[in-house]
């Protein structure tokens, strides 16, 4: 069931990117909320924030070694802890996303833009950076607060 959930948190995210890709390109920014959220298309080369901004075959290569990692300790360790299952199906998905995009467009498809007109403004971002955010926070709490 984890596998399920996965695959079709990759295909939320691949089939907003392709929207994106295909529609925000032409007709960009759209605004959603005037001053704070906005659709915008922007080729990330890089990692989290623009790190390693063209290293392409080293973010593959730790992407992919995560998600092995990641995928090995959910396969042994399933059932044992519901909250722990769903923190990693998470980050496992945000990264097959956007290792998809980084193996086939040498760039992640990025179109989310949240801002606070000219006092606060998040990089862009995708769902596959949700998933991650999210997945990586929650498992945090988990651990730091929850576990002995």
């Amino acid at each position: 069931m984890e596998f399920v959930i996965i695959s079709l948190l990759v295909l939320i995210d691949q089939i907003t990117k392709y929207i994106a890709k295909n529609y925000l390109i032409i007709r960009q920014p759209i605004n959603i909320l005037e001053g704070f959220l906005n659709l915008v298309y922007v080729e990330n080369r890089g990692a989290a924030f623009g790190i390693f901004r063209d290293k392409k075959i080293i973010l593959i290569g730790f992407t992919s070694l995560v998600i092995v990692g990641l995928i090995y300790y959910l396969y042994k360790n399933k059932g044992k802890d519901k909250i722990i299952d769903i923190c990693l199906i998470l980050v496992i998905a945000g990264a097959i996303g956007n290792l998809i995009d980084r193996v086939f467009l040498s760039y992640v498809v990025d179109f989310i833009h949240f801002y606070i007109r000219d006092v606060f403004d998040w990089p862009v971002f995708n769902f596959a950076d949700i998933y991650v955010s999210i997945g990586a926070v929650l498992l945090s709490i988990k651990l730091i607060f929850f576990d002995k």
